[in-house]
């Protein structure tokens, strides 16, 4: 393709894209498609009371998980039914069905975080088990684990993006990792624990005051569920 070619399709890309992100996707076209292309997820239930968490308040917690959660997972579920449709149109362009494709792996990777987001919530912020000696092995003492996991935060502060203890396992070891979107982790990373630092999380509470909400969702992470998805991951590696 040459230059002007492509500056006219990237051109129409974008009425494209729109025009193919702005419909729905039938109940009929949904049992039709293959299953990579179903778009049947469904929203995962808060699994602790949002109104008993400490510092962060109930409406908060709903709003996030009711409008960028839940909205991510409609989304997703009307992107792979749009995939489903332009692969049986042999017309569409392949940048139009590439944009079609990145806007997945975005919504993707949001749906997954938050899931990993809000099911680690619920806590005392005291880690334990497994996962607490292995981050004092791996780190020096769980002490310093928390402040570069605060330190790569702030760095977020007022930017978009997620913090990740993640299971490396290519490496066999335990790295919190930095992601500026919803698409990134070490290749092999299996993500323990995810942060979300965009403002949504928690401008309604705490405004700008972005370390002050870090240290509040510490106190209540639920180090029980990072516990079982390390052991989760451990198998993984030994398998």
């Amino acid at each position: 393709m040459n230059t002007q070619t492509r500056r006219r399709v990237l051109g129409t890309l974008g009425v494209g894209a729109t025009s193919v992100l702005a419909g729905t996707v039938s109940s009929a076209q949904a049992a039709d498609a293959p299953p990579v292309f179903a778009g049947q997820h469904t929203p995962v239930p808060l699994s602790f009371d949002a109104a008993k968490l400490e510092g962060l308040s109930e409406k908060l917690i709903t709003s996030h998980w009711e409008n960028n959660y839940i909205g991510s997972v409609n989304a997703l579920n009307m992107i792979e039914g749009k995939l489903s449709a332009a692969m049986d149109d042999p017309d569409t362009h392949p940048l139009v069905y590439n944009g079609l494709k990145r806007e997945e792996l975005h919504r993707t990777g949001s749906v997954i975080l938050h899931e990993l987001y809000f099911g680690a919530l619920g806590g005392d912020g005291k880690p334990g088990g497994g996962i607490a000696g292995a981050l004092a092995s791996a780190f020096g003492s769980v002490e310093a684990w928390q402040a570069e996991f605060l330190r790569i935060s702030g760095g977020l502060g007022g930017g978009p993006g997620w913090v990740m203890l993640s299971f490396n396992l290519h490496t066999n070891s335990l790295h919190s990792y930095w992601a500026p979107d919803h698409m990134h982790n070490a290749t092999t990373g299996v993500p323990l624990l995810a942060l979300d630092m965009y403002e949504h999380s928690y401008h309604m509470d705490y405004g700008t005051a972005a370390r002050r909400y870090v240290e509040v969702f510490m106190r209540n992470t639920d180090w029980e569920v990072v516990d079982q998805r390390y052991q989760r991951a451990l198998r993984m590696a030994q398998a």
